[in-house]
């Protein structure tokens, strides 16, 4: 692994920037790199989404921080986000990946995450460590992080596609061991 690749994956809603992450993760971990951060994943049910499951990749620890059913004075779409769960579970996941872990994952850095400041700063600081990253980015929103996040000049940005779904997570290999593609 080269030191300090920076890597984002964007696309639209739904398009597989998690599941491309989680197989770049696996492929990571299977090459002995120790991997830490957070991940979100979709709660589905009867095939609709109705919220978003917070995940410590180190740890495991895990918990709902968006729901159509939570009742938060903190809205972004359908969703109501749950600001304590995302910090109690993500921040820290970030914060415990910038000091412990080889590479950093954070899924997402999207229009809910970015409600938390703490969140933000954790995201920054993680951004300025020595080590590589890769994340996930929200495609359209404009938010200050984001926009930052785009505008890096160390940071290589990759859209998935229902197209390249499957070819990307090799790609992102290939880009983490110091090929320029």
């Amino acid at each position: 692994m080269a030191k300090g690749v920076k890597i984002g994956i964007t696309g639209l809603p739904s398009a597989g920037k998690t599941q491309a992450l989680v197989k770049v993760i696996e492929m990571l971990e299977g090459d002995e790199w120790v991997v830490g951060g957070m991940i979100t994943e979709p709660i589905v049910k009867k095939g609709k989404r109705i919220g978003f499951n917070v995940k410590d990749w180190m740890t495991k620890e895990e918990g709902v921080f968006a729901s159509v059913k939570l009742g938060s004075k903190i809205r972004v779409g359908k969703y109501g986000v749950d600001i304590d769960t995302l910090e109690k579970i993500g921040v820290k996941a970030i914060e415990r990946a910038t000091e412990e872990a080889e590479i950093i994952v954070i899924d997402e850095v999207g229009k809910m995450e970015v409600e938390s400041e703490k969140f933000v700063q954790a995201v920054k600081k993680a951004l300025e460590a020595d080590k590589s990253i890769i994340l996930t980015l929200h495609k359209k929103s404009r938010n200050p992080l984001l926009q930052d996040i785009r505008r890096r000049d160390d940071m290589r940005i990759l859209e998935v596609t229902p197209i390249n779904r499957s070819l990307l997570p090799y790609k992102i290999m290939r880009l983490t061991s110091g090929e320029m593609l």
